[in-house]
């Protein structure tokens, strides 16, 4: 049973404007904005994605507001509303459409957020989990709703799969899911919640998502494909969560793919940080250490080459 506190979830996730549908609905006010390039936000923060610029001044028409992050224009008083645009599929800040209060008038406030199914994941838990290393709460935010969607997806659904999943990306990506490797200039370079890296990833998950990441690898840290990739990495490059029944972060770390060393046991630590959140107390049997079969750099392997790595010669299963 989590200890959580309440958070609302983000209603919109993952949206790319090609899947919008254009037409307004009839109760939508028709505005005007004042910004030469007005950034739209699959919500109405300041850390969510920009899922498409609106060239301008433009008219929009806007079918409900909600209160958000607060945004300071030059010449008008600061305010905490955003506009949701239908058209658009997003969010805009009042900031920056013409009108003389911080609020809009004749415009309803939109629905309240649904709160997360209950097993879901907040960003209290992983706060309460990994503490410092959350260094963008509303970053992290932002990505929960496609991050717990892609942990159902992938059965990460028990404490240990969990404890592992979630160490395992504070340590990869600080559970951001639009952030790229510091300094990796190569074309094919860790992004992501995972840090996908390398063709021979880029171009599998690709295939299996019919999205062509190897032509535009940038989708790798959208969010609309951050989480999903994560998950078909987790299940399908690898098989990951028998690792994390077995309590063997070891192997998990060896499945993810990057020498052995020091940062093993940093990752084995936040699992151990993470079981004890989820379930109240740390069981003993968890294996930091790996294998030496497992104690080079096994990222270029696929699944098969990766599995045989555990099978004794001889022996059977």
């Amino acid at each position: 049973m989590f200890k959580r506190a309440f958070t609302s979830a983000l209603a919109v996730a993952g949206v790319v404007a090609t899947s919008l549908v254009a037409a307004t609905p009839a109760h939508a006010v028709a505005f005007q904005t004042t910004a030469a390039n007005l950034n739209i936000r699959s919500d109405a923060i300041l850390s969510a994605s920009v899922i498409k610029v609106l060239p301008g001044p433009t008219s929009v028409e806007v079918d409900c507001q909600k209160s958000g992050d607060s945004v300071t224009v030059p010449g008008r008083a600061a305010t905490t509303w955003w506009a949701h645009l239908p058209a658009h599929g997003g969010y805009a800040t009042v900031g920056y459409i013409n009108t003389p209060g911080t609020k809009l008038p004749g415009v309803p406030d939109c629905p309240p957020d649904p709160e997360p199914p209950a097993d879901d994941v907040t960003l209290a838990d992983v706060q309460a989990m990994f503490g410092t290393r959350i260094a963008n709460p509303s970053l992290v935010q932002t990505g929960l709703p496609s991050l717990n969607q892609a942990m159902r997806d992938a059965n990460i659904n028990t404490p240990y799969r969990k404890a592992a999943f979630l160490a395992t990306l504070v340590h990869e990506s600080r559970l951001e899911y639009n952030i790229r490797e510091i300094g990796d200039t190569r074309l094919y370079g860790g992004r992501g919640y995972i840090q996908l890296t390398g063709d021979f990833n880029y171009g599998p998950a690709g295939r299996y998502f019919g999205i062509d990441l190897l032509g535009n690898p940038e989708l790798a840290r959208s969010l609309q494909w951050s989480a999903p990739i994560a998950r078909w990495y987790w299940t399908v490059a690898r098989n990951i969560n028998p690792m994390a029944d077995a309590l063997n972060m070891g192997k998990v770390n060896a499945a993810i793919g990057y020498p052995a060393g020091a940062e093993d046991q940093r990752r084995c630590d936040s699992f151990k940080n993470a079981i004890r959140y989820l379930t109240g107390s740390v069981p003993g049997g968890i294996i930091c250490t790996r294998p030496a079969a497992y104690a080079g750099d096994t990222s270029k392997l696929t699944r098969a080459q990766f599995d045989a790595l555990g099978q004794t010669p001889g022996a059977l299963g």
